[in-house]
């Protein structure tokens, strides 16, 4: 399966056209969270993105709640948050928001490790996880060099040895990535990333 995936739109209307274009050669867009910014504008940010026909996977960032996020995305779109879909065989998991919790104030969507752990412990397979938070140690570290990974995430993912992870939220890592086990860990950023993972 030839796959996109994406983090960190935040509105930015050249980088949407980019990923409309590359969604037209792929099975599969992954969206990793952050549409709009701080609440504001995700009407405006899927808008940027409503030539994306095919199927969408989707976590709320930060910056978006689960229920907004839900509320607004079109029919081919599939928000996970805590959850899993089927699609071709290959089982994809989904954690949005920030883990752990952010210094951003009451405009961000956060949840605690201990939160985290909760809503990941039940899933038992995982082909791909897609969460929003890179796990702690990967990808994870500040301009002022702190590292501000999940450590629920990474014991999931550590657990679940998915063929493919992908994240977002620490713009200063866009691009990086590494690995835990034989997985794959990719922090993406809004320029996208394809992929080909093997059903």
């Amino acid at each position: 399966m030839r796959i996109l995936a994406f983090s960190d739109l935040h509105l930015n209307a050249a980088a949407a056209a980019n990923l409309v274009a590359q969604s037209n050669d792929v099975d599969l867009v992954l969206a990793a969270g952050d549409f709009c910014n701080a609440r504001h504008g995700l009407r405006e940010a899927l808008g940027l993105l409503d030539h994306m026909t095919g199927r969408v996977v989707a976590v709320p960032g930060n910056c978006e709640s689960e229920a907004e996020l839900a509320s607004l995305v079109p029919p081919n779109w599939t928000v996970l948050h805590g959850a899993s879909t089927q699609i071709d065989g290959l089982s994809i998991c989904g954690l949005g928001y920030g883990v752990p919790e952010t210094p951003f104030g009451s405009w961000s969507c956060d949840l605690s490790e201990e939160a985290a752990d909760q809503m990941l412990s039940p899933i038992a397979h995982a082909d791909i996880v897609v969460t929003h938070s890179p796990p702690k140690g990967i990808a994870d570290r500040t301009s002022t060099g702190l590292s501000v990974g999940s450590r629920a995430i990474r014991d999931a993912l550590a657990r679940l040895q998915p063929k493919l992870a992908v994240c977002g939220h620490v713009h200063d890592c866009w691009g990086e990535e590494g690995m835990i086990g034989n997985t794959p860990v990719y922090n993406l950023g809004p320029s996208g990333r394809i992929f080909e993972v093997v059903l």
